[in-house]
């Protein structure tokens, strides 16, 4: 009897293994960011995503058992690019003993599908740039490197900068 992984949109009912999947997505991305605040936190709001029109939240299950997530939601894009919209993908996790399978790929197929059912042919999503593993998964399902994104917390690096000169008015 040989097991097959499908991949289906997920339901109500799958909300609380989602959100173990993802406490595992917060968790294996804390190194990459200092910034986050100490646990509990959630990234999403998975229930209204299941519930939403503009949005897909794909589950893949194998033998009954949920092993991986993602979902797309439909997000304008900056008004001066084209497409005017575009779909963002977020919340994709694979259970551990279930990587290396092709899970993902399976997932990002389903949602790449619902893209282009809801005339989204532009697909974006975020990534810390030192996750290696995951960079090199998106990039393995085609992803490009598009914008980078930076930032500088003052009250970190305060004491790299120069002193600012008090600058006075004299008449």
């Amino acid at each position: 009897m040989s097991s097959e992984i499908s991949i289906r949109t997920a339901k109500p009912d799958d909300l609380p293994i989602l959100l173990t999947f993802e406490q595992g997505i917060i968790t294996a991305e804390r190194p990459y960011d200092h910034m986050l605040k100490p646990d509990p936190i959630s990234y999403y709001d998975v229930g209204a995503l299941i519930e939403a029109e503009d949005a897909e939240v794909a589950v893949a299950e194998l033998d009954g058992k949920l092993i991986g997530s993602g979902y797309a939601k439909r997000k304008a894009s900056r008004h001066y690019l084209t497409p005017d919209e575009h779909a963002f993908i977020g919340f994709l996790y694979v259970d551990p003993d279930h990587r290396g399978k092709g899970v993902n790929q399976l997932v990002l197929d389903h949602l790449f599908a619902w893209a282009k059912d809801n005339d989204l042919p532009e697909v974006h999503l975020t990534v810390y740039p030192d996750n290696a593993p995951a960079v090199r998964a998106y990039e393995k399902a085609g992803f490009e490197n598009y914008l980078l994104e930076l930032r500088i917390n003052l009250d970190e690096q305060q004491s790299s900068f120069p002193e600012t000169p008090v600058l006075s008015h004299q008449a």
